[in-house]
């Protein structure tokens, strides 16, 4: 594991929420560290798709499921 952040590869886009839509809730899997291999929901401001990968600054958080009303 890095200083700067941990590797995650988008494996799932589950929808877009957001006033405007402007976040992307995500599956995102674990590559490097401790938590390697596992999923978390994260979200996401800005573009992204499936296979991107980010860095996770920490992988202890995982977002709420978006509930529909």
């Amino acid at each position: 594991m890095s200083d700067r952040g941990t590797p995650a590869e988008i494996v799932e886009i589950i929808q877009r929420t957001g006033v405007h839509g402007e976040i992307t809730q995500v599956l995102c899997k674990i590559l490097e560290g401790p938590e390697q291999g596992r999923i978390k929901r994260r979200n996401v401001k800005g573009s992204c798709q499936k296979g991107d990968v980010l860095i996770l600054l920490s992988t202890e958080r995982e977002a709420k499921e978006i509930n529909i009303k």
